[in-house]
């Protein structure tokens, strides 16, 4: 009997991983694709590609993944999942000091490159892609803005951690994507001083 992996035979169907398949090889073709989505973005990047890099074969990579949305929210999920304990973090303490909590939060998480890859893999490609956009929602706003607007407990909580979310991102973009001076230089301390303030207007101000 052929093309089945039961009966004792040994044969496998094609895209099933043998027994002996590494462990790191789903790790592997994880970190190749959110390098492949964070150059190309969603659209330009393909499974073949992501594949080819990781030394697989496609069929392994939709075996561990199934679809290409579904190796991307993979992907960027398994790098970003420690950011979405986040709320917790940025709201244990005063309520007047959460904005320099939430600026240290958000620019440390760019700082870092573990992080940074699949943040600019979600920009990159939710701009231009409504797949990664809702990848997006789900991941960004759902468990963490909403997560975060639920603890603060003020009026328009949603709205509030949605501005000051548009005033971090922006000066995030304007620093590590498209690397404008002398933003991209500067001091990380006094960029915290100069944008806490209007992030915490944005969350508790009037």
């Amino acid at each position: 009997m052929t093309g089945t992996d039961s009966g004792g035979t040994g044969v496998r169907r094609r895209g099933r991983p043998p027994r002996t398949e590494s462990a790191g090889t789903r790790d592997r073709i994880l970190a190749t694709a959110r390098e492949e989505f964070s150059e190309h973005g969603y659209e330009k990047a393909s499974v073949r590609a992501i594949a080819k890099a990781a030394g697989v074969d496609s069929a392994l990579v939709h075996h561990y993944f199934g679809t290409k949305e579904q190796i991307f929210e993979a992907a960027i999920s398994v790098a970003f999942a420690p950011a979405l304990n986040a709320p917790v973090a940025i709201t244990d303490g005063p309520l007047d000091g959460v904005g320099e909590r939430l600026t240290r939060f958000v620019l440390g998480v760019w700082e870092n490159p573990t992080t940074r890859t699949p943040l600019l893999a979600i920009v990159r490609s939710a701009v231009n892609n409504e797949t990664a956009a809702a990848v997006f929602r789900r991941l960004i706003v759902a468990q963490l803005l909403r997560r975060l607007a639920q603890r603060l407990e003020v009026p328009d909580a949603e709205l509030r951690v949605e501005l000051a979310a548009a005033q971090l991102v922006g000066c995030a973009m304007l620093r590590y994507v498209i690397k404008v001076e002398p933003l991209a230089s500067a001091d990380l301390e006094q960029l915290v001083v100069r944008i806490a303030p209007v992030v915490q207007g944005h969350l508790t101000g009037p």
